[in-house]
């Protein structure tokens, strides 16, 4: 569930965490400033932890004017996504470009923001967690569904309704057969499920 915090104009949501390996990917990363009236400036800094490896390494600095990357894995592959034109950074969100499968692990974001008041400054510090999963394909769309069959037929209202028949059909067959299956060898209950594929459409119900 993807989380907002807002003040005034500046909404913190989470990132996504899962990239697709050869893609770009955004890592997310917001900070809302507090006080929306007080004048701040703020530095970030990301930092990597590799799945299996125990410490973070710093690998991405951004003042509000030049960034520097830090760690020679990500060369050239980290382009700056925030907030443009203003040192009072609150989006330090990146492009992290040409995924790889090393890159997943935990991405730590942390804002050094000053707060300028009349009198004084009040520094503060904000961090974030992104664990990212990068993954062979995008599967956000396709594991919502049983097979590209189903994803066509879930294109218009009318195929749906005979969809959701047929699934009908289906479980009350399965319900009615199940004391007898139950009782039966795993041979015959797997011959049953067989010979129920037609009338079923190829739906799969697992135990």
């Amino acid at each position: 569930m993807i989380m907002f915090v807002v003040f005034g104009a500046c909404a913190e949501v989470d990132s996504d965490t899962e990239a697709v390996a050869g893609k770009s990917f955004k890592l997310g990363c917001i900070s809302c400033k507090m006080r929306g009236e007080v004048e701040a400036t703020a530095t970030v800094d990301w930092m990597f932890r590799a799945r299996g490896e125990a410490d973070f390494v710093h690998i991405y600095s951004y003042d509000g004017e030049a960034c520097s990357i830090i760690d020679e894995r990500f060369q050239d592959r980290v382009e700056w996504h925030g907030s443009r034109n203003t040192l009072d950074l609150q989006d330090a969100s990146v492009d992290l470009l040409n995924v790889t499968f090393d890159d997943s692990g935990a991405y730590h974001c942390i804002f050094n923001r000053v707060l300028g008041y009349k009198h004084y400054e009040f520094s503060t510090i904000a961090s974030k967690v992104v664990h990212l999963t990068v993954v062979g394909k995008d599967s956000r769309f396709s594991n919502s569904c049983i097979s590209a069959k189903y994803c066509s037929i879930l294109t218009n209202h009318t195929s749906m309704e005979r969809l959701f028949i047929q699934l009908q059909k289906c479980y009350r067959k399965i319900a009615a057969a199940g004391e007898e299956a139950l009782r039966a060898s795993a041979a015959e209950y797997l011959a049953i499920a067989s010979e129920s594929k037609d009338n079923c459409a190829g739906v799969q119900v697992a135990e």
